[in-house]
């Protein structure tokens, strides 16, 4: 059986999935993911996620970041990040059965991945053409491949992935818990990269920048998503949503390229340049990152075994 053939710089992935603007669509990846019923029951019942947002988010990124950046290792990346969610199983407050290793639900959380590098890249990057999205479809099956699951929930073509999509969105998402408890933010802790912000200075802004990343992410839905969690979107919402993501693009022109990127995705591009070792141990995520001592070792967690 052919191994698996990991991306490499010449993708479009490694251009926009590792950019630190992605973070500006987390709030719209978490939801979207919550919203496939199996997967907002899996996250309800064993995340910590909303105990510890920040650490979450920022952990999960390497190893989800490594899948694409990891060159010959990512194939074994791709393997962890499986096996983080083994346990992850039971029936839902609807007598619903779900396993996050589903090959439907698994494919899902991935195909949000997949519309995250679009999203990144028509929103906040100049935006890209018909081509481009086809060739980062394309990359995305290749970037699936890595993780050994059943390729038959991934559609077969661009066009499929859209009638697919649309599907997913129409007929298949719902509004739940783990979506809602997602896009509650208005007591979001001081995020850890701010240490030099004041306490008293963010409990002043926090309820603002709450709503305005909310209105950023309401604005990268789809309408029926939109629609199926009340919320509305203008004319003026949109031209305002387009003039933020050009102001965005602008000033990330002025950030050292390296400096654009994830520390995971950062090293991928040294050791691509030559300026790190190939077998240079890979970056893992800081100790500020981790979960309480009493929930480390626990796959779910996304955390390196410590």
């Amino acid at each position: 059986m052919t191994q698996p053939r990991p991306l490499g710089p010449d993708s479009l992935t490694w251009k926009y999935f590792g950019d630190w603007r992605g973070l500006l669509i987390a709030l719209w990846a978490g939801s979207m993911q919550n919203m496939h019923p199996e997967l907002g029951a899996g996250v309800e019942e064993h995340s910590r996620f909303f105990e510890e947002r920040w650490q979450r988010l920022f952990r999960s990124l390497y190893p989800i970041g490594g899948v694409i950046y990891d060159g010959p290792r990512a194939r074994q990346t791709a393997l962890e990040v499986r096996g983080y969610h083994d346990r992850i199983k039971g029936v839902d407050k609807h007598g619903r059965r779900y396993h996050a290793l589903n090959p439907d639900t698994f494919y899902w959380a991935h195909s949000t991945f997949f519309v995250s590098a679009i999203l990144i890249a028509d929103n906040f990057c100049g935006g890209i053409g018909e081509a481009e999205k086809r060739k980062l479809f394309e990359e995305h099956v290749q970037w699936y491949e890595m993780y050994g699951m059943s390729m038959r929930p991934v559609p077969e073509s661009w066009e499929d992935f859209q009638l697919y999509w649309k599907r997913m969105c129409e007929d298949v998402l719902e509004d739940n818990k783990a979506t809602r408890d997602v896009l509650e933010i208005q007591d979001i802790a001081k995020p850890h990269f701010l240490p030099w912000l004041p306490d008293f200075a963010w409990n002043l802004v926090r309820g603002q920048v709450a709503r305005n990343f909310v209105w950023l992410t309401i604005g990268l839905y789809d309408p029926p998503i939109r629609e199926r969690l009340g919320y509305t979107w203008t004319e003026r919402d949109e031209r305002r949503h387009r003039r933020v993501g050009k102001l965005i693009n602008a000033a990330f022109r002025l950030v050292p390229r390296d400096r654009r990127y994830h520390p995971r995705a950062r090293a991928g591009w040294r050791r691509e340049r030559g300026e790190l070792a190939p077998d240079a141990p890979l970056v893992e995520t800081p100790a500020r990152n981790l979960p309480p001592l009493s929930e480390r070792g626990k796959p779910e967690h996304y955390s390196p075994n410590v």
